[in-house]
């Protein structure tokens, strides 16, 4: 009787085990919809079709933005410590280096986030999603769906939903005066080539995070 209760938990724990995946290396598509709360939303054309793709290899990820108006990606290697903030808007291009205080600091509106978890769900991309709210110290809150089958080996990418017990599905961000969601259209556990992960050689300009915030 013990060994037939010892098969059944180790049948129980494998099952939870295979339904949980930790992400080690994918590439996450995200697409963006903007809401101005206005018919007439001018800024938000800019945002038309825009988008954010997540590239995760172990301890490294890059998050790239694509609009309109540029591209803005963010390399984090947790190994080495380092974040550098990729930005390019038309001849305007720039690479800003930061150490692990400085993206603190950046972030710092999302440092002391808390959750409150639902037992709301839906499915996104096939995926259950469970419902959390997070709220930030300044009185503000958003809403967050995460699936607790994918969890990332970094989450350092998105920094407002690091605490999360899974990958967020969609979420809601403020920008300025605009609410943006992001939510998942495409997830490839496919080979992440390593070249992702490097720097623009020439054309860039090279800023400190000290002299980016001088507007220098």
């Amino acid at each position: 009787m013990k060994t037939v209760y010892v098969l059944f938990s180790a049948l129980l724990l494998g099952g939870s085990v295979q339904a949980q995946k930790k992400l080690t290396e994918a590439t996450i598509s995200y697409d963006i919809v903007i809401n101005t709360g206005t018919e007439r939303p001018r800024a938000a054309d800019f945002f038309d079709g825009a988008t954010n793709t997540v590239y995760l290899k172990g301890n490294k990820s890059r998050s790239e933005m694509l609009s309109s108006l540029g591209t803005e990606s963010t390399i984090i290697d947790e190994g080495a410590k380092t974040i550098h903030s990729i930005k390019e808007y038309g001849a305007q291009k720039y690479i800003i280096r930061m150490n692990e205080a400085n993206w603190k600091e950046a972030n710092r509106r999302y440092d002391d986030v808390q959750f409150t978890y639902s037992t709301e769900t839906k499915t996104i991309l096939g995926y259950k999603c469970l419902k959390a709210v997070g709220r930030l110290s300044d009185g503000s809150s958003f809403v967050v769906w995460y699936t607790p089958d994918l969890v990332p080996e970094t989450k350092s990418f998105q920094y407002v939903n690091r605490g999360l017990p899974g990958l967020a599905m969609e979420y809601e961000s403020n920008v300025g005066s605009l609410k943006v969601t992001f939510t998942v259209s495409k997830i490839n556990t496919g080979i992440v080539p390593a070249a992702k992960f490097e720097l623009p050689r020439a054309g860039f300009r090279v800023l400190t995070y000290e002299e980016s915030k001088g507007g220098q």
